[in-house]
Parts: C-alpha cells; structure tokens; sequence
C-alpha cells in the first residue's frame, strides 16, 4: 500500500439521487464542481466502493442529512451502508435540531443502535450558528458518547448567508465551553482560514477538515500548517459526491507534503479523532 492510498474521507454523504429535488440549494454547487450528473443518480454502496477503490481510499464517514421540516437522508439509510460494508463506511449521524429532546434520543440510538461514530450538523441549514442554545444539550451528549462533533465553517457553496461559518466567534466559544467535545470543523475556513488555523492551535480538540475543496486549491497558509506544527489538526476531506475521490487523490502527491505530514493528513488523524 502507498502513502497515499489508504485514505479516510472525513466528509462525505451518500449519493442519493435525491439532492436535486431535497437540497436543491447544492445543486449549483455540483454543476461548479463538474460533478452535476450525480444530483440525479443513485450510488449503492457496491458501487460506492468501486469508487473508492479506484481511487485508493479506504473508508468513508458517511452523515445523514436533516433541515428543516424535511430529512434528506437518515441516519437509518446511512446504516444500510455501514451494514453491507462495516469496513469501508464509517456512519456519521445527524438529528433534527428543532426538536432538542428527540434529537438527542436520536443521536443516542444513531450511535448505541446504529454505531454511528460521529454527529454532524451543517449550521446553514438551519441558520443558527453553533454557539446556539439548540446545540448545546447535544454537544453533552457526544462527550458523554465519546464521538465527535462534526459542523461546516467558512463560506457556503450554496445561495445561502455564510454568517453561521464564521469560526471566531462562534465554534471558539463552543470549543471554550466544552474543552472536552472534539470538533471537526469542515470546508476549510474559507475566507476565514486564519481564524481557523488560530482556532485549531488554541483548542486541542478542535480539527479542520479540508471537505469540498481540490487539493490544488488548499490555501498556502493551511499548507504550511498542515507541513508543521498542525500536522497533527487537519484531516482529509472532499464532500463526496460533489468531489470526486479519484481527482482528489490524483492531486495529493502534488501538495509536497512530507511522508509523515501526508500519513497522517490521510488517515493518521481520522483514525485517531474518531477512534477508528
């Protein structure tokens, strides 16, 4: 096996068929990425880790999807792929953020039933940033479980206000007030990659992963934290299926990242964070 096969995607979904008509925020997203053919169609998981295979990765953590008044994949669905290939997905749960004490039993079930492994949720969706009383009671719950609490920050792809991505103020309060909740904060940071970086040095437990951007386009400032003394902060990501693993892969050995930089940018660092 080469260094840069292997690897574990920290951010992907399941390839539904269904976006179009259930996000269709997204969909603009996928024709940018070139990647509009799979807003229609319908992944299994064999086919899923056909993909996967070609391209070298190893496992997928793989979410659920809830917005408002609507699921668009469920924790349940995300199971059916876990049950077929334990080893290749790793499932990620998600709850309706609107009903606090429901979600918190589904998060419970998604992880003691279901063995999730992860909750996310995407604070645009709801736009309610995730210093909001709403998420607190579930952000006890993930220590009390031991998983990670997974949120997207930065700009939003999708037509939608980018405000709830700010990482200063508000995942550094969050990290502030739960020093023992791992978070893993996807999409980079953009434009605010700084601030992410500064966040990720000040918390221990708080990680970037580097979901829906090409690794051609990873930021200098992220490259060199990654290279240094951040080696141990940043996990592989693509936003499967609006990045392809195959143009994701094909793109890593050109970072110039050290052997041991780039082992645990692939896999050292997901395997750890959630305790694969």
């Amino acid at each position: 096996m080469t260094i840069t096969s292997g690897a574990i995607d920290a951010w992907a979904q399941p390839a539904t068929g269904r976006t179009r008509e259930l996000m269709p925020e997204v969909a603009r997203l996928f024709e940018k990425s070139g990647s509009a053919h799979l807003l229609d169609h319908c992944l299994s998981p064999e086919q899923t880790v056909a993909e996967m295979d070609k391209a070298g990765v190893e496992k997928l953590l793989l979410a659920a999807w809830c917005r408002p008044e609507r699921w668009v994949c469920t924790n349940d669905e995300v199971a059916e792929f876990t049950r077929v290939f334990p080893d290749r997905f790793v499932g990620v749960a998600t709850v309706d953020l609107s009903k606090p004490v429901a979600a918190v039993h589904e998060l419970e079930r998604a992880v003691t039933e279901l063995g999730c492994k992860a909750l996310r949720i995407v604070p645009w969706l709801w736009k309610l940033a995730p210093n909001h009383r709403l998420y607190y009671p579930l952000y006890v719950k993930c220590i009390e479980l031991d998983i990670p609490f997974c949120t997207q920050v930065g700009h939003t792809g999708p037509l939608m206000p980018s405000e709830t991505g700010r990482p200063v103020p508000y995942l550094d309060e969050v990290a502030l007030d739960f020093p023992e909740l791992r978070i893993v904060a996807g999409h980079i940071g953009h434009p605010w990659t700084d601030e992410m970086i500064g966040l990720a040095w000040k918390h221990d437990n708080l990680y970037i992963d580097t979901s829906a951007y090409l690794p051609r386009y990873y930021p200098p400032q992220l490259l060199q934290f990654m290279q240094s003394y951040g080696q141990d902060k940043v996990l592989f990501g693509t936003n499967f299926p609006q990045l392809s693993h195959a143009r994701c892969m094909a793109q890593i050995k050109d970072l110039g990242l050290s052997a041991e930089a780039e082992g645990k940018f692939l896999h050292g660092n997901a395997r750890r964070v959630f305790k694969l």
